[in-house]
């Protein structure tokens, strides 16, 4: 909290101090992190201190600090737990820890580790040849070239199995035709991990969904910035078009072979994804806490007023069961017993209360809560956007009812 020198009447306080850390853990779900894990998390932190004012900044100017990205990976802390040799190994908890780090200081460095690490490298990681991961793999993980993973298109989203983006065999060449959107990095000059129905008659895979390698310099291939978005503003996002990409024949990512590879990925980031509203609602959380403790109405800090402190119950309530949440898909997956419905649960628990928990805050802070420089109206607007990819909400609960009762309700 900060005082004017030159006090005006009605105006003792200029500066709410209020995206301090305050460590919540009230159930101390993260006091036995080991040693390994907590120099990962502790990395991370020191990341966000140190760029956290410029991506403020950039978020606001809806533009994309390509500089940042870049030192996100020189930090190797975009590896999102992927097992590879070439890559350094993070544990399911280290992964979580650091997307919930790296969310908490903002989301649009959030999407840059779940769009480089989890998706594009957790793709080429797994699928790609020898040949394509000698290329790219370290480079990716590094982030020394911006990698994307695009298989949403402007007519499928949830219905992304239905895609329709096709991979034709024309002697010794691929040609990809067909549109994606909403993805990140497919503007940045880098690689595109593009996901194709194949259209080649005799071919093994034909009508299969598999994976194709695409450079974004390419004859053909179009990356439009998306503009006008309210939410994760720090990340350019694209509009792709392919118009007869020609790619050689090894291109293809050799271990995909149905739409189930994608699927794959999807499922080991929406753990991710869990973790990241986690960090969201936690940047909440305690501005709220911060604020209540600081701002003076009718004589007495807010944290005084019974409903104010009914009001962070509420939100610690939600925060706590996220954190047991993240902790207990850590141990899961750690012990190679995760499920995927189990992501797909958490998913679903945590993006819907850090919407409770940011909604809440918001409205603690008063007029304060829509000034950017408070952070919850950010993270607020960014919560709309985890809360929908990967998997939405209502995937979520399909997924999750066709797992209890045993029967489909998918459209």
């Amino acid at each position: 909290m900060t005082f004017d020198d030159d006090v005006l009447p009605g105006e003792t306080v200029t500066h709410y101090d209020v995206l301090g850390r305050l460590g919540t853990d009230y159930y101390a779900v993260f006091a036995d992190i080991p040693t390994a894990d907590r120099e990962v998390w502790q990395r991370a932190q020191g990341f966000v201190d140190e760029v956290g004012d410029r991506m403020r900044a950039a978020w606001d100017a809806a533009e994309y600090p390509m500089d940042i990205a870049r030192r996100f990976g020189e930090l190797d802390l975009l590896n999102d737990g992927v097992e590879h040799d070439a890559v350094t190994r993070f544990s399911p908890l280290a992964a979580g820890l650091v997307n919930m780090e790296v969310s908490r200081g903002d989301g649009s460095l959030g999407t840059v580790l779940a769009v480089q690490g989890g998706l594009a490298l957790r793709t080429l990681a797994l699928f790609g040849s020898d040949a394509q991961q000698e290329r790219w793999l370290t480079d990716v993980a590094r982030n020394r070239v911006p990698a994307a993973f695009a298989l949403t298109e402007p007519d499928h989203g949830s219905d992304s199995v239905s895609l329709e983006t096709t991979a034709r065999r024309e002697g010794g060449e691929w040609v990809i035709r067909g549109a994606k959107k909403w993805i990140g990095n497919g503007a940045a000059g880098g690689i595109t991990f593009v996901w194709a129905r194949v259209d080649a008659d005799g071919d093994e895979h034909h009508g299969a969904v598999r994976c194709f390698l695409v450079e974004q310099h390419l004859p053909g291939y179009t990356g439009t910035v998306i503009t006008g978005k309210a939410s994760l503003r720090g990340i350019y996002q694209a509009h792709i078009a392919l118009r007869d990409v020609r790619v050689p024949l090894d291109a293809v990512l050799p271990g995909s072979r149905t739409f189930k590879d994608a699927s794959t990925v999807l499922f080991a980031t929406r753990s991710g994804v869990a973790w990241s509203a986690l960090g969201h609602a936690t940047a909440c959380y305690e501005a709220a806490l911060q604020y209540a403790q600081q701002r003076v109405q009718f004589g007495k800090p807010l944290a005084k007023f019974q409903m104010v402190q009914e009001r962070l119950a509420v939100m610690l309530e939600d925060l706590t069961a996220m954190q047991l949440y993240c902790r207990r898909l850590a141990d899961l997956e750690a012990s190679g017993a995760l499920r995927p419905t189990q992501a797909s649960l958490a998913k679903f628990h945590n993006t819907r209360a850090a919407r409770r928990i940011a909604s809440t805050a918001r409205d603690l802070l008063g007029g304060n809560g829509i000034l950017l420089e408070h952070g919850v109206m950010q993270h607020m607007a960014d919560i709309e956007a985890i809360h929908t990819y990967e998997g939405t909400e209502s995937v979520q609960a399909l997924l999750l009812g066709r797992d209890i009762t045993g029967v489909g309700a998918f459209a």
